[in-house]
Parts: C-alpha cells; structure tokens; sequence
C-alpha cells in the first residue's frame, strides 16, 4: 500500500512539473503543435518514470547491533501496519469509488455519442464521414466523424466550421482527447491533471483555429464564426467540439504574431528538474553486508568463510556467491530447480558446491519458503580448502554450528534431515533431501572424513556424534562439553545465546585430546568459548 501511495505522489509531482512549464514559458508561445507533444509526453513520463529505478549498492561492515536493530525494527512495522491498517483501506475505498463514479461517466459519455451518430446519414468524403444532424448541438469531431447541423449556419460560416473540424478529424486529435480524460479518471483526485486536460483541449483548439485560418480567404469572418458558436453551449464530451468557453484566448492566439526560433529553448528547461528528480528519488541504495570470516582457534584451520543465502536471495545475490568462490577459492557452485513465490521469495533450490573431486549437495523443496543456509570454505593452515554447505538461522550473521573432524583430509559439509533418534544413511556418498512430508526445510550438518569413512552429525539443536561407516546406523545423539570463560555449562546449555560479537574465540578439543583434558565428560569432545568481556 505504501509504495503505492509512493507513486501517486512521485507521478503526481512529474505531473505538477510539465504544467507548471507549459503554463509559465509556453503557453503564450505560438508553437502549438510542440506544445501538443510536449504536453502528451509529460503524461507519459509522469506514468513510465516513477517505475523505473537505479540500485546503487554499498557495501558495510556488519553492525554489532544490526540483528536487535532488525527484530525491533521489524516489532515497530507490525505495530504501525496494525494502526494504519484501516485507513489505508478507508482511502483505498474512497478511490475506488470516485474510480468508479467517473468510469460510468465516461460510459455514459460514449452511449450519448453513439446515440448521436448511430443511424444517420453518412456522406463520405475523402477521408472523412460528414453527418448532418438536426439536434441543436455545437459541431464536433469524433475520430473521422464530422457531426453539424447546417441549418444553423450559413454557407460562409459551415465552410470555417468544416475547415476547423477537419484540422481535428485529421491530426487524431481525438486520441489526444481520450487519453487525457483516462489520466483525469485514474489521478480524479488530483487537481492538477484538471487543469492539465484543459490546457491540452485548449491547445488542441489554437492548433486548429490556426490551420484552418490558413485555409480561408476571410479570417475575421472566421474569427465572427467563433463569436457566433458561443450561442450554443450544448457540446458533446470526449469529442472535439468547434465552441470553447474561452473564445477571448483563441482570437487572441489567432491574431498573434509567430514565436521566434529562439524562444524553443523553453522545452529543454524541463530536462534539468527530470535529471534532479532521477537523483533524489529514483536511485535506490541498497547497503550490502560484507561476507565475514571467522577465525576459529585450532591447530589445522585457519579461517572459515561463510556466504549467505536466503528465502530473499535475489538472482544477482546468487550469481555474486557463485563468481566469488569461483574467483576466491576455485570452487564451482551450480543452481538448479530454482522455484520463487509471489513475493518473489525463494520455495525450492538445489546447490551443488563442487571442490574438485569433492562434492556437496543441498536440496530444498516444498510449499513453504526455504531456510536460510551458508556456502561455508574452511581454509586450514596448509592451503588446502573444504567446502560443504551449512545451515543457518537469519537471526544470526554466521553461524556458531561448527564441527571439526579429526583429520586434516578432505571433508564434506552436507545437509541431512536428522532427529535426536534417527536411522542416518552411511555411505561414501551421501545424498540429502527435505522432508517432503512436513513440507519443512530442516536439516544438519554432516562432515565426513574420507579416510576412514568417519561421520560426525551437527544437529540443529548443536548436538554431535560419530557414526562408523555401515549400511544404516541407529545413532543417539550426545552434546560436547561446552566452557565458556573457564567454567563448564551444563548440556541444555545453548551457545546460541551468545551473540557473535561477544566472542572471542573459540578453542575445539576432540578424541584423547578432550578425554586427556577434561575426562570422560569430555568424550564428545569439548568446545571452549572465551568472550570479549
């Protein structure tokens, strides 16, 4: 609701800016026909312009506080939308209904024309059909209809009739009418496109008082011509009709010398206040959080660089993940069976990160948006790269889930969908889907260890354990052993109630090494966190 009432404002402005330069510099210019283009591009202008934008994107830091700013920002929205709620419905209704009111009008307007025209006599004459009608009605023009009653008139005063109405008929002017009525529908509200569809009428008259001038032998009879027609005020709507209210104007305009050259500089003054309007309104800048590493303290990896993907990831964000790792850590990463919603938000995806004879996949499926998961590259001190993909939680910048085998041989990071009982799949290769049945995308993270086909499972939940190579495995799952700041946390500790910038570092015991430090308590391994304060 609020972008539309965005638009109406920046299409209302547009507007505002071509009529306030026609009014100002134009208007007393006798270069009509300019005039008419000038005056039809500003209606399409003030329509196509609003909806075109440039993305200016800039790349920050993250903020410390960028998640609780977030969620607050988000709490704030829901409680303004629920306050607003009914207003934006009241003027939406409001509109609706004045849309309506003048769309019957319209309706009513084209019944009354047709009811005119239908069954008379029609004389054809080069391009044009002449009807003669006996109604006390002003002479009008429709398309190439020239409708008159000539018993009204004598013969000098129907040929500047004619003359006038033809310069009408001919130039298409009634298209010129009918779309500036269509804006004066859709904008009814807005005052300004009223008098925008009368400087349009009036200028369509100047145009054809001034052509068909050129084409009679006696201008001041036809200047008496239009005197005379202002006796009868009964005109027809959505046609261009000899009489006009303001005659005064048009002899003036009649009797006018013609503009100089010189004075066209006049149409291009608008060209500086569009360019003002494209800077200020139309160039959106959008600030894009950097991909963050994070150092974790260990004796084999050096850093682990996590890229982001979520329901909201745009096609542009995707390609940017794939040409990064390609051109940071030469690893391959394919899309396919892209699905999005109509809030453009992504349901299903399947992503195959390729690390050269290694391979991770992660599919997601459903009716539901996706969850939001990472492309993570574990760099260890001697060069070598692991990637996978791990899951995630948008609450958080990256996540804290993090298991490290053993070994220093090649891993793979893969999505699995897995319970604290559940029958796990172990084989060389594995393969990961979503659970079809909830329609949800729940997954864990899965490291395996190419030598002795040794896999360790992350749970959502933060829980681990080591599963041998088999056919299928029934697993329990057990939690490490977590210090925080030297002092042990008892298992339904959750280390995701440490935010990210309060941590320090992170130091990952496994095997004898955390048996050796910690005891049998330790026999899940053992993770030490020290925070910043």
């Amino acid at each position: 609701m609020e972008a539309l009432f965005i638009y109406i404002a920046k299409s209302s402005s547009l507007m505002l800016m071509f009529y306030c330069a026609y009014y100002f510099l134009l208007r007393k210019e006798t270069f009509f026909n300019s005039n008419r283009w000038f005056l039809l591009s500003g209606l399409i202008v003030s329509v196509i312009l609003p909806l075109l934008t440039y993305t200016k994107v800039i790349w920050i830091n993250a903020s410390p506080d960028l998640n609780t700013n977030f969620q607050n920002a988000l709490l704030n929205k829901s409680h303004q939308e629920s306050a607003d709620w009914n207003w934006n419905y009241i003027i939406l209704g409001l509109y609706g209904l004045g849309l309506l009111i003048f769309i019957i009008k319209l309706a009513i307007d084209f019944y009354s024309l047709n009811s005119i025209i239908k069954g008379k006599k029609i004389k054809q004459q080069a391009d044009f059909k002449f009807i003669d009608i006996n109604e006390n009605i002003a002479p009008f023009s429709y398309f190439e209809y020239i409708v008159y009653n000539s018993s009204l008139y004598t013969a000098s005063e129907l040929e500047s009739i004619l003359e006038h109405e033809k310069v009408h008929s001919d130039q298409n002017h009634t298209l010129d009418v009918l779309i500036s009525r269509i804006f004066s529908i859709i904008f009814w509200f807005n005052p300004i496109v009223w008098f925008y569809k009368k400087a349009i009428s009036q200028n369509l008259e100047f145009i054809a008082d001034s052509e068909a001038s050129k084409k009679l032998s006696d201008k001041k009879a036809y200047q008496y011509t239009l005197l005379k027609i202002t006796t009868h005020e009964n005109c027809v709507a959505i046609t261009n009709h000899f009489y006009q209210s303001l005659i005064k104007k048009r002899i003036v305009m009649l009797n006018k010398n013609q503009s100089k050259k010189r004075n066209s500089w006049k149409y291009y003054a608008v060209i500086p206040a569009l360019a003002a309007f494209v800077l200020l309104f139309q160039i959106e800048v959008v600030a894009k959080e950097r991909q963050q590493n994070v150092k974790v303290v260990s004796k084999e990896i050096e850093s682990v660089d996590v890229y982001k993907i979520w329901k909201s990831s745009s096609d542009s964000d995707l390609k940017e993940i794939k040409e990064k790792l390609k051109s940071i850590h030469n690893i391959d990463l394919k899309y396919s069976d892209i699905k999005r919603n109509a809030e453009n938000e992504l349901t299903s995806i399947k992503v195959d990160v390729i690390n050269g004879k290694d391979k991770s996949q992660s599919i997601q499926t459903g009716d539901k948006t996706i969850k939001g998961f990472g492309i993570v590259v574990i760099t260890n001190k001697d060069g070598k790269k692991k990637a996978g993909i791990q899951t995630t939680d948008e609450k958080i910048a990256v996540s804290k889930k993090l298991t490290i085998n053993d070994k220093t041989n090649t891993t793979e990071i893969k999505n699995v969908n897995t319970n604290t009982d559940t029958n796990v799949n172990v084989n060389s290769t594995t393969s990961t889907k979503t659970n079809s049945d909830t329609n949800s995308n729940t997954s864990a993270t899965v490291i395996i260890n190419k030598d002795n086909n040794t896999k360790v499972i992350t749970s959502d939940e933060g829980s681990t354990v080591a599963v041998s190579n088999g056919t299928k495995t029934k697993v329990k799952i057990g939690f490490p052993l977590v210090i925080v700041n030297g002092e042990q946390m008892p298992s339904s500790f959750d280390m995701h109630s440490i935010p990210n910038e309060n941590i320090e570092s992170v130091n990952i015991w496994k095997g004898d090494n955390a048996t050796a430090k910690y005891g049998s308590k330790a026999a899940n391994g053992a993770i030490e966190i020290e925070t910043k304060n």
